[in-house]
C-alpha cells in the first residue's frame, strides 16, 4: 500500500462508508438524528473536496493525491485512486451537489433511514468512480452509483415513479453491459495484466483497428448516462419523477459521469478511435443541442423543462469533446462543472416551490415572485445561469465550447448557438408565467423560503456567482490535465 501523503481520495469514501454504517445503525424512529448524520457526514466529503481542489499543486499538475493499493495480483487489479485537473472539479461537484441535496432533503418525513442511506451509497459510487484510475474499480464503482437509483425514484418518487424508475435503470444497466465488454477487450488486447490506466495508455498499447472499436462500445455505453441523443429519453422521465435531492444529483452529478467515463476511459485509452468517431460524437451532440431546446418548448411540467434542458446542455459538453482540441475539452470539464451546480439549483429551487404549491404545472402557476421573492430568485438566477448570461459559471464553458466549435465545425457551431438563443427565450417564457403577472389568489398567503432551508440553495448560488467572476480558479486546473494530453497524442 502507497500513499502519497495523507489519504485524502480514500478518506473521501471512507465519509460516505461510515456516513452509511451509521445511518444503518441508527434506528428509523430517530428522523431528526439521521439528518444531522447526513448533514456532518456529506458536510465533511464538501470540505475534503474543496480543501483538494485549492490544494492541488498546478505548477506540477500530473497526478497528486496518489493511493495504491494492490488488490488482485493474477488480473493486475489495484485500488489506485489519484487527482489531477479533470477530476478535481467533478470532485468538488460532487461535494456541493451532495451536501446541498442532504440539506434540501430535510423535510423529508418518509422512510427517512432508508432514503439517506441509498443516498450515501450513490454518491459513494459517484466518488469512487471520479477518483479511481483502475479500469476495474471504475467499473464497479459505475454499478455503485446506478443500482440505489431505482428505489429512490420508484419509493421516494411521483409522476410514473415506477415506469420511470424501470426505464432509467434499464438503460443505464444497458449502457454498463456495454461498457463492460469494451473494458475486458482493452485489457486482453493490451496483454499487459494490469487495469491500470497511466499504463494502459501509453503509445503503441493499442492498434488503431482496437481503439476505434473499442471507443464506440464505451462511447455509446458511457453516452446513454450522458444522454447523448438519441439514447436520452430515460433522462427527462427520470428528472421528474425523482425526489428533488435525488434530481439534484441525477441531473448534477450522475449524468456527468457518462461523459467522464468518455473523457478518462474512451479519450485516454483510444485518441485515434476519439478522432475517427470526432464527426459522429458531434453530428449527435448538434442533434440533441437542438432537439431538448425545441422539446423543452413545448413543456408544461417545471422538471420536464430542467429535464430537456440538461439534455441540451449536455450535448454541448457532448461537442466540446468532439472537437479533439484544448479549448474544446476545457469547455466541456468546466460545462459539467457549470451545469451540475446549475440544474441542482434549479431542482432544489423547484422542490421547494412545489412543496408549498403542491404543483409543476406552469399554467397552475403564476406571480409567485410577489409572495415568494427570495425562493423565486433562486430559480431565475439558475435560469439565467442556462441562458448563457456572462458573470454566472455556465458562460464559460458554453463560450470555449463554441468557439472550438466553430474552428472545427462551423456549421454545427453555428446551429448550436442558434438553439441555445431559442432556448433562453423559452427560458424567459417559463419565468414570465411562473413567476410574474397575477398571483393566483389560492398561493396569496404562501411564506417565503426562511434562511435555514434557503441554505442550499445559496451555496449553489454563491458557486455560480464566484466561478462566473473567477472563472480562472477552474480553468487552470483543468489546463494542468488538457494540454499535457494533448501534447503527448501521437
Amino acid at each position: 500500500m502507497e500513499f502519497t501523503g495523507f489519504p485524502y481520495l480514500t478518506a473521501i469514501l471512507l465519509s460516505c462508508i461510515v456516513g452509511l454504517v451509521v445511518i444503518i445503525l441508527t434506528p428509523a424512529r430517530q428522523a431528526a438524528r439521521i439528518k444531522w448524520v447526513s448533514a456532518v457526514f456529506s458536510g465533511i466529503t464538501l470540505l475534503l473536496s474543496i480543501y483538494l481542489f485549492f490544494a492541488y499543486d498546478k505548477s506540477r499538475g500530473g497526478l497528486q493525491f496518489v493511493e495504491t493499493c494492490r488488490w488482485v495480483k493474477t488480473p493486475g487489479i489495484t485500488y489506485f485512486n489519484a487527482a489531477d485537473g479533470f477530476n478535481l472539479p467533478m470532485l468538488l461537484l460532487t461535494g456541493i451537489v451532495f451536501f446541498t441535496g442532504v440539506l434540501t432533503m430535510w423535510e423529508l418525513d418518509k422512510r427517512v433511514k432508508e432514503f439517506f442511506a441509498l443516498y450515501f451509497l450513490l454518491v459513494a459510487g459517484v466518488f469512487g468512480l471520479f477518483m479511481s484510475m483502475d479500469l476495474f474499480f471504475i467499473f464497479v464503482w459505475y454499478d455503485v452509483s446506478l443500482f440505489p437509483m431505482y428505489l429512490l425514484i420508484a419509493v421516494w418518487g411521483s409522476t410514473r415513479k415506477q415506469y420511470a424508475a424501470m426505464k432509467l435503470t434499464l438503460y443505464l444497466l444497458a449502457g454498463s453491459a456495454l461498457v463492460l465488454p469494451a473494458i475486458v477487450f482493452l485489457y486482453a488486447k493490451s496483454g499487459l495484466n494490469t487495469f491500470d490506466i497511466t499504463v494502459l495508455m501509453q503509445p503503441g498499447t493499442f492498434t488503431a483497428a482496437e481503439q476505434k472499436f473499442a471507443f464506440i462500445l464505451l462511447y455509446i455505453g458511457f453516452g446513454i448516462l450522458a444522454a447523448v441523443w438519441p439514447l436520452h429519453t430515460w433522462s427527462p422521465v427520470g428528472h421528474v419523477a425523482a425526489p428533488n435531492g435525488v434530481s439534484m444529483l441525477h441531473a448534477g452529478v450522475l449524468m456527468k459521469i457518462g461523459a467522464f467515463g468518455i473523457l478518462r476511459v474512451g479519450i485516454f485509452l483510444c485518441p485515434e478511435g476519439w478522432q475517427y468517431w470526432a464527426q459522429l460524437m458531434a453530428a449527435l451532440a448538434v442533434i440533441g443541442i437542438v432537439y431538448g431546446v425545441f422539446v423543452g418548448l413545448r413543456q408544461t411540467d417545471l422538471k420536464y423543462v430542467i429535464g430537456y434542458s440538461s439534455v441540451s446542455h449536455m450535448g454541448i459538453v457532448g461537442l466540446g469533446l468532439a472537437t479533439v482540441s484544448v479549448d474544446g475539452l476545457n469547455g466541456a470539464v468546466f460545462q459539467m462543472f457549470a451545469h451540475g451546480v446549475m440544474t441542482a439549483l434549479l431542482f432544489s429551487a423547484v422542490g421547494y416551490i412545489y412543496d408549498r404549491t403542491h404543483t409543476k404545472t406552469i399554467a397552475e402557476l403564476g406571480g409567485l415572485s410577489h409572495v415568494m421573492p427570495v425562493a423565486s430568485s433562486y430559480f431565475i438566477i439558475a435560469a439565467m445561469a442556462g441562458m448563457g448570461i456572462p458573470c454566472l459559471a455556465s458562460f464559460w464553458g458554453e463560450l470555449m465550447v463554441f468557439i472550438a466549435a466553430f474552428k472545427t465545425y462551423p456549421f454545427r457551431g453555428a446551429l448550436a448557438v442558434c438553439a441555445l438563443v431559442v432556448s433562453a427565450l423559452f427560458m424567459l417564457r417559463v419565468v414570465q408565467r411562473t413567476f410574474y403577472g397575477p398571483c393566483k389568489a389560492q398561493y396569496a398567503q404562501l411564506a417565503d423560503v426562511p434562511f435555514a432551508l434557503g441554505l442550499p440553495r445559496i451555496i449553489l448560488l454563491v458557486v455560480l456567482v464566484v466561478f462566473g467572476l473567477y472563472p480562472s480558479l477552474m480553468l487552470t486546473m483543468i489546463e494542468t490535465a488538457s494540454i499535457p494530453f494533448f501534447n503527448g497524442l501521437p
